[in-house]
């Protein structure tokens, strides 16, 4: 018998039958009009997705009227996008959570009871006492993604565990950060460093950016192109980019890596690369010059499908106008295996274009010196996260989420209690068809801090409903930028139902543990006012103007001809990296040969809408209308071979078996023969959702297939094919 069952929590939120979606159009007579009132306005910052733009919340005779960008904000630039935009939306959601649940068992029967706070915490930390006193308190592992995590983070490490995961490192940029460190001695980091509105060429390497709706990043991207900047998009579909690029390489899916040699065998054996640049700053261009000779135009044709006149032209278009050409990292880059030789592969690129730390191409980004509140030293943590990867990905600096989720499983498991925090597990982290069900079974503690039901809280002893982002204060926002600032969020409402902010359950949790001189506030406006009065500001002031800049201290770019000392074992930026050939892998890129579908079967390739954020925002009245549900791109010649037709149901089965709910056919020529795409974050499945409920299909139960990065624990998700299973009617 399971230990813990899929419970269904839409008793306990008001959920009846699934009702029709709530459409926005119109003004029904005598309806009031927005901004007749008195208008107040409060400064925010949008969590709708982790871009953390600063805002602007009005208010209409204390009613919500409306969410905008500050205008001061370099994420923003006074424009939010589609989905920060509609954060009222969630804070007006009626499927939220709206009280703590706690599962209990009546005879073998499990529920949720609905019970207080006090109950609520009270149980948590009896039972993570008895962990501790059992085990040892490094049993806990928190996961977490979002800006709310940190206050998680801070208890975490003070009840003595080190073992915090966001899935994002494992499945987003984290081959990316390590990449660019290893080449360049630091990351990419974010908002990315791209200089995009001042770039003469940009080459997008399957970055879907006008989907992914990146806010600040959209913007520079169409600042480029207004400017007239080349633009050259490597991508086996026709995205919103390629519609928009002088070059369109629809490359075949596993194949970058061949293209990026053969750019650099272009540059280098043409002559067309930055020669005092790489002279001055890199070390072990005559090895990768050795590397590069055969991987010619020619050579990659045949691998990649793109003709040998393409791959040199569009070389020659990148080197006629760097330093101002930017090889775009990418974001969203744990794709086949070898991510971190890949973007490799495209940091090496930026080097020989001599595009680092110069305008156009990358930045150097600054922060504000920020102090943190003064708090007792955290205890000595012998464990550490890494542990849980068993001696693998050594270059992995933060939590593997699968490799988490492994070492939860069974009687000897490292973790035996689990915090996760904002992060839909069963549809975010690959490969866990089975395996969850496998650790929660394990875990003695498993609690589920949201804002809305996800497939996640199905699955916790206790539920902890969190207010949202419009309901309450938070840690600062002090992102590394172009120019320094600081951002506030403020609550622009009282929270609704019986809803509580993050840092509040924090430090609710933490009394309760006896780790109360860790959260020595009574409210976290103390917080915010003793750091802000660190730099010469104040709370008042940033609730009058929220955000606040301040003067740079370092140099946007590198002056010309200075000499600079990068933070990698030569000082140099590492063509040849002098730490991966330590470590014993290959310190240059290699292209490798990956899985091909059988017949009848197509990659399975996915990506973002701009209407959503991941599977956080379906359920959100406001975009659901805008995009109800996903839909599968299929290419005609596919079409006809299966004689699917436009709007028709199907579902899609991988390689191993498992089938997706059903999702509408799009027949276009936007796709490759051998591939197919769809948006992910639908298919939910969490009964509370009513709207999002049952709507599309769910990609990650599609990638049963993890091809594991070596270096650093990327879950490689593209390894994954799919057929057509016929819908009945």
């Amino acid at each position: 018998m399971k230990r813990r069952e899929f419970l269904k929590t839409s008793a306990f939120i008001g959920a009846g039958a699934i009702a029709a979606p709530v459409l926005m159009g119109g003004c029904a007579s005598g309806v009031r009009r927005p901004g007749n009132g008195e208008v107040t306005v409060s400064p925010t910052i949008c969590d709708i997705c982790f871009w953390k733009c600063a805002g602007l919340v009005y208010k209409d005779d204390g009613r919500p009227w409306k969410v905008v960008g500050n205008p001061n904000d370099l994420h923003s630039r006074g424009r939010l996008c589609t989905r920060g935009t509609s954060g009222l939306g969630a804070y007006e959601d009626r499927d939220r959570l709206k009280t703590p649940l706690l599962r209990v068992d009546d005879n073998g029967e499990q529920s949720f009871k609905s019970v207080t706070w006090d109950e609520a915490l009270d149980y948590i930390a009896a039972k993570l006492q008895k962990l501790a006193a059992d085990h040892g308190p490094e049993k806990l592992a928190l996961f977490s993604h979002g800006s709310g995590g940190g206050h998680f983070r801070h208890l975490l490490k003070a009840f003595g565990s080190n073992s915090y995961v966001a899935p994002s490192f494992a499945q987003c940029r984290g081959a990316r950060e390590v990449a660019f460190k290893l080449t360049y001695g630091e990351g990419i980091g974010s908002p990315d460093r791209t200089d995009m509105e001042h770039s003469r060429c940009i080459a997008l390497i399957g970055s879907h950016l006008g989907e992914n709706l990146h806010n600040s990043q959209v913007q520079t991207f169409a600042t480029a192109l207004h400017n007239k900047a080349k633009l050259i998009t490597v991508d086996p579909r026709f995205s919103v980019a390629a519609g928009k690029s002088d070059y369109w390489l629809p490359i075949k899916p596993g194949t970058d890596i061949a293209l990026l040699l053969a750019w650099m065998h272009v540059l280098i054996y043409e002559d067309l690369y930055d020669h005092d640049y790489v002279k001055r700053y890199s070390h072990g261009f005559s090895a990768l010059k050795e590397h590069v000779e055969h991987f010619t135009p020619e050579w990659a044709y045949p691998i990649t499908t793109i003709p040998a006149a393409q791959i040199r032209e569009s070389a020659h278009v990148m080197a006629a106008n760097a330093p101002a050409t930017l090889v775009h990292p990418g974001r969203h880059v744990a794709w086949y295996g070898d991510d971190t030789q890949r973007l490799r592969a495209v940091a090496i690129l930026n080097a020989l274009l001599g595009s680092w730390g110069k305008p156009g191409g990358y930045y150097m980004q600054e922060k504000v010196n920020l102090p943190k509140y003064p708090v007792p030293e955290y205890p000595k943590i012998t464990a550490r996260v890494q542990d849980a990867n068993k001696g693998k990905y050594p270059e992995a600096y933060a939590g593997v989420s699968t490799a988490m989720f492994d070492a939860s499983i069974g009687p000897d498991a490292l973790y035996k209690a689990w915090i996760v925090y904002g992060t839909n597990l069963p549809l975010t982290v690959p490969g866990v068809v089975g395996r969850l069900q496998e650790a929660v079974d394990s875990l003695d503690l498993l609690v589920a801090i949201d804002i809305q039901p996800a497939e996640i809280t199905g699955y916790a002893d206790v539920v902890l409903p969190e207010c949202t982002y419009l309901e309450r204060y938070d840690t600062l926002r002090n992102s590394a930028e172009k120019q320094p600032s600081l951002a506030l969020r403020m609550p622009a409402f009282k929270p609704k139902y019986d809803t509580k902010p993050g840092w509040w359950i924090a430090k609710q949790l933490g009394e309760r543990l006896g780790l109360g001189e860790y959260f020595p506030w009574q409210d976290y406006k103390e917080v915010l006012e003793w750091q802000l009065k660190q730099v010469g500001s104040s709370l008042a002031e940033m609730q009058k103007i929220g955000l606040k800049t301040f003067p740079r201290k370092t140099p946007l770019y590198f002056s010309e001809g200075e000499d600079i000392e990068f933070n990698t074992p030569t000082g140099k930026i590492e063509l040849y990296s002098t730490q991966l050939a330590k470590l014993g892998f290959d310190p240059l890129p290699k292209y490798t040969v990956h899985q091909e579908p059988q017949p009848g079967y197509y990659r399975l390739n996915y990506g973002r809408a701009p209407a959503h954020t991941f599977g956080r925002t379906q359920n959100n009245k406001y975009l659901f209308e805008i995009m109800p549900e996903n839909v599968v791109w299929v290419h005609p010649r596919v079409a006809r071979e299966w004689g699917l037709e436009n709007g028709r149901y199907v579902k899609l089965k991988n390689q191993d078996g498992v089938e997706s709910n059903h999702i509408r056919v799009r027949v276009t020529e936007r796709i490759r023969p051998d591939s197919v795409f769809l948006a992910h974050g639908f298919g939910h499945t969490a009964a509370g959702l009513r709207l999002a409920n049952g709507r599309g299909a769910d990609d990650t139960s599609l990638i049963t297939n993890i091809q594991h990065d070596p270096i650093m624990g990327a879950s490689g998700m593209r390894a994954n094919f799919v057929t057509f299973v016929e819908e009945e009617v």
